[in-house]
């Protein structure tokens, strides 16, 4: 004779349930373990920064330039491509709040900026050769500065570091600055 059992529906087995979401328990708890910066954490973003030298020229008749970085016996030239500077000569906002706009109007400043970019940096005393030229081709600045590429974030200093960057100044005079 069969046993009589129940017929509408299987008896009940937490266990059984278990079983079968183990696998959403373990997502859950693995999501919650890699969740970072929750709370009053601080947000890091996966913004880039440039790694090199940039270059402000305030000589009026440099039209192109040159730079070689050398650092342990290893010598780099990068390209350097320079661009008309300008600066903010006058600003209007429509209020203080956030949702108000503002404008700006920018002026040529009469010099050059430009950015040679440098993945291999290295955060450490660097040697610059910084060549300049006028229209002719003819050298306006020849000379070699000492940098100390410091690290950048762009995420500020609770983030990790973007990369090194160095900067040199070029007065009217021809004078170089480290910046």
């Amino acid at each position: 004779m069969v046993a009589a059992g129940n017929l509408i529906a299987r008896p009940f087995r937490p266990w059984g349930m278990w079983r079968r979401i183990w696998p959403l328990g373990v997502l859950l708890l693995a999501t919650a373990c890699g969740a970072t910066n929750v709370g009053g954490g601080v947000g890091c973003t996966a913004i880039g920064t440039r790694t090199g030298v940039s270059v402000d020229v305030e000589h009026p008749d440099v039209v192109s330039g040159a730079i070689e970085v050398c650092w342990d016996e290893i010598c780099a030239t990068p390209a350097l491509e320079l661009y008309p500077s300008s600066r903010v000569v006058e600003t209007t906002c429509t209020g203080t709040s956030p949702d108000d706009s503002c404008s700006a109007r920018s002026e040529p400043t009469g010099g050059k900026h430009g950015f040679a970019d440098l993945p291999e940096l290295p955060a450490k005393p660097v040697t610059a050769r910084l060549t300049l030229l006028d229209q002719s081709g003819s050298s306006l600045v020849d000379r070699h500065i000492g940098l100390t590429p410091e690290m950048v974030y762009p995420n500020g200093p609770d983030c990790p570091a973007g990369g090194p960057q160095a900067g040199i100044s070029v007065g009217a005079d021809g004078s170089i600055t480290e910046r």
